[in-house]
């Protein structure tokens, strides 16, 4: 019988699971709330009740099982996690501690990092081993695969794209501590504040950002209708966004650059001025690097962390 294995994503509301074939065939996929209480100390134990249950229902034993990999949103270190706010945690080794609680090897990454992972192997990067991936919603992720493999770094704050500093003259401070980063411009929350900076100092153009409720979705349906301020709002974004990546491309020299998250939705336009904002300023080398958008959605996370334990 082939192995298996489970990919967990671990988020502040929900835990998404995966139960997968080593050759990535996803056999089943599932939810279970999040139990942030006691300083998150349910998580764990839910995850490895959960996981068994499924082992079981499907008819695996545990040595059919190659292993169980997470991904937590927070910065990891050699499998132990120094702090996840959205979780209640202070320091742990999720690693040892659910690898105790379920007899099964574990292996655990940041949560962005392993849907950069997700993405190389079976999404937009898939065929790629050397990747850029920035995820667009809230705040902006971001995940740096070399030779197949996530760069962690040191601290665990490898691929930490939306901190990078794009912008002197943002006093206003990011939720990192600093003023400047690339989340608070090219976020979903980032457009937003561009809008209402461009609505601010232009009273006079007509634009149908001026009724309704302000989001990075109405921006950019605005902007394909052919808006000019919301044109101005996504010039500004894709400048940061491209001067960011034509940075990271000028150390990393990636196969591919994936874009994800909510804004993604956005399609192929957003892409496009992405694209001809990096292509501007990138290093010859690496100009003609691809950008594209993610294909595996919230998957991205069960599949990069089921990943890890087949690597």
């Amino acid at each position: 019988m082939d192995k298996i294995c489970f990919g967990i994503d671990v988020g502040g509301t929900t835990v998404k699971c995966g139960m997968f074939r080593t050759d990535g065939t996803l056999l089943d996929k599932w939810e279970i709330t999040t139990r942030t209480e006691n300083g998150g100390e349910n998580v764990l134990p839910d995850i490895a009740a959960t996981v068994i249950s499924k082992l079981r229902g499907k008819g695996f034993k545990e040595e059919d099982c190659s292993g169980i990999g997470v991904g937590i949103p927070g910065p990891v270190m050699r499998g132990v996690v120094p702090v996840a706010v959205n979780l209640h945690w202070g320091e742990k080794n999720v690693e040892y501690e659910l690898g105790q609680l379920t007899g099964m090897k574990v292996r655990a990454a940041n949560d962005a990092n392993v849907a950069a992972l997700g993405e190389a192997w079976k999404g937009g990067g898939e065929g790629h081993d050397e990747l850029i991936m920035v995820t667009l919603g809230t705040g902006v992720g971001g995940g740096i695969i070399i030779n197949g493999k996530i760069v962690e770094g040191i601290h665990g704050a490898g691929g930490e794209i939306g901190h990078m500093h794009v912008d002197d003259h943002i006093t206003e401070l990011c939720n990192c501590g600093h003023s400047g980063c690339l989340e608070q411009v090219a976020s979903a929350t980032g457009i937003v504040r561009l809008a209402r900076e461009e609505l601010t100092l232009d009273k006079e153009t007509d634009s149908d950002l001026r009724t309704g409720e302000l989001s990075a979705k109405a921006v950019f349906d605005a902007y394909k209708e052919g808006d000019l301020i919301a044109s101005r709002i996504v010039n500004r974004f894709a400048r940061y966004l491209g001067t960011a990546l034509a940075n990271i491309a000028a150390v990393i020299d990636p196969d591919i650059i994936v874009i994800g998250g909510g804004v993604s939705r956005a399609g192929e336009c957003l892409t496009d001025i992405v694209g001809n904002y990096y292509r501007n300023i990138a290093f010859s080398s690496c100009q003609a690097t691809p950008i594209v958008l993610a294909r595996l959605g919230n998957d991205a996370g069960i599949y990069g962390a089921a990943k890890l334990v087949i690597d």
